[in-house]
């Protein structure tokens, strides 16, 4: 004020002429760049939320349940603490979406010679299907040729025991969910009316551990043709206990099973940063996790609560901590933060937002995501999507790499092994940056990868390195704020195609 006063006292056009050239050299000065906000992350903030949202409260978090509306109310609670504004719905933070869920009715019997077996207790039903069957059953030891051989199965029920292992580095878990497919398959191709499945001693572990996963059915959006009622021939798994009679020759197999189908709600959670510079605002860095995990199943060593600790809520603790610092920092592009429901029933959430993004799908120039990042190694991690063929932005992936070896970076050694295509887990595509890339918008996955506590209840919040997870935070955070703040978009693969 004081200089303006001293202008207008030496007369308006001399102060014309000397604020011309003063403005002209402004103009011309290059724009200061902002400093990144790294150290509004602290590893405190981080555990204090995962503690929160992973304890025994919320029971769990199952998509499309009411403990996972109430996480979702507290995540909402918290983020709208971070100063971050509603990109939901009608100017909320909310994205309502409604599931379909198929699954066998309780009305549903089961017997086999004198047994009745009782539906997701004495043994379940891997997939829904409606069913009217009487008819012999036999059991063909392994199902081998040579065992099927000696016996004609086309009419009746096939007993098969699990048996063998795995010679091409899968699971064990995925060797026998295969047989529900494959052996199955190829028993109903040759005649079978159904086929029961008995646990051998290693199976039974994995029975133990994942049958529950067959209870709750199918579920998909409305419309998709994975939750259409079906009726084909049942496929039964039994555990170890029922080897012994199963085997017993001369019984009749006799099931009535029916399927219902209804939908109920799941949400998506959607809130943004604004950018500062005039254009870039109008594109957005895309920052993706989910809230979601099993919920209250069969208990594992007296514990229910499948907590879901690593799986997601370390990326729920992530991603608060990542606006923090997009509050403290803005960054040229717009941040947008989006939490997707119902992931662990089928990337549900991220398929819906996707395809219905509150933001134009075209504005979207890049997506890091967050799954699973406070387990393992204390040095090492995975970015899926940096190798081909799921590599869709090798520009993205370089700007990721960069950001992990640079000044505050975390300098993880990388495992390269699970992006892989001919990696048996397929990691890749069990994860929300799946339905985005589909798309053809550049996409990344950030994690620590599995361990032996996954999706049992012992993924709980006392078992996360937090010190890792504070690291992995703040690389996507450094990965994003580079994105946010770069003048071009990351450029897209030409020729990108998934494998599957």
């Amino acid at each position: 004020m004081t200089h303006i006063t001293h202008y207008l006292r030496q007369g308006l056009a001399a102060a014309l002429c000397l604020a011309a050239p003063l403005a002209a050299t402004a103009q011309k000065k290059p724009a200061a760049k902002a400093a990144n906000a790294e150290s509004a992350i602290h590893e405190a903030d981080i555990k204090r939320d995962l503690y929160a949202l992973a304890g025994d409260h919320y029971r769990g978090r199952e998509g499309g349940t009411l403990d996972e509306l109430k996480a979702s109310v507290w995540l909402v609670d918290q983020i709208r603490a971070t100063g971050m504004l509603p990109a939901g719905d009608d100017g909320t933070y909310f994205q309502w979406f409604n599931m379909q869920r198929t699954r066998l009715g309780k009305n549903s019997t089961l017997r086999i010679g004198i047994h009745d077996v009782k539906l997701n207790e004495d043994g379940v039903v891997v997939a829904p299907t409606n069913a009217s069957i009487t008819a012999p059953l036999v059991f063909v030891g392994t199902g081998s040729a040579a065992e099927l051989a000696k016996v004609d199965i086309k009419g009746k029920a096939v007993a098969v025991q699990i048996a063998g292992a795995p010679t091409d580095g899968i699971s064990y878990r995925r060797y026998v969910f295969g047989k529900f497919s494959g052996q199955a398959g190829e028993l109903v191709k040759a005649g079978a009316v159904a086929v029961v499945f008995v646990s051998d001693a290693p199976a039974q572990a994995v029975y133990d551990h994942w049958s529950h996963v067959f209870e709750r059915g199918r579920y998909s959006l409305p419309g998709v043709a994975s939750t259409k009622v079906v009726s084909t021939p049942p496929v039964i798994w039994l555990p170890a206990s029922a080897a012994s009679w199963v085997q017993q020759a001369g019984q009749q197999f006799s099931t009535e099973l029916k399927v219902e189908s209804f939908q109920y709600p799941s949400v998506n959670l959607v809130a943004k940063m604004p950018g500062t510079d005039a254009q870039l605002k109008k594109e957005y860095v895309l920052f993706s996790t989910h809230q979601d995990h099993d919920g209250v199943r069969a208990p594992i060593a007296g514990d229910s609560i499948y907590n879901g600790a690593d799986d997601n809520a370390t990326g729920c603790a992530a991603l608060l901590a990542i606006m923090r610092a997009f509050k403290q920092q803005p960054g040229r592009r717009s941040a947008l933060f989006v939490y997707q429901g119902s992931e662990e029933r089928g990337l549900i959430g991220s398929t819906y937002f996707s395809a219905h993004p509150t933001v134009p799908e075209k504005s979207i120039v890049a997506v890091l995501n967050a799954e699973m990042m406070g387990r393992n190694a204390p040095d090492s991690a995975a970015l899926l999507g940096s190798t081909p063929p799921h590599m869709n932005s090798s520009d993205l992936v370089k700007t990721a790499l960069a950001a992990n070896q640079g000044p505050g970076g975390p300098k993880f050694k990388l495992d390269t092994e699970w992006d892989k295509p001919t990696h048996p887990e397929g990691w890749y595509f069990r994860s929300d940056h799946l339905p985005y890339a589909r798309l053809g918008i550049p996409a990344i996955m950030y994690t620590s990868l599995l361990h032996v506590d996954y999706h049992t209840p012992r993924d709980e919040p006392q078992r996360i390195d937090y010190a890792k997870l504070t690291r992995m935070t703040q690389w996507m955070y450094l990965t994003g704020w580079a994105v946010a703040n770069r003048t071009a978009p990351p450029a897209r693969e030409p020729g990108f195609k998934l494998e599957r």
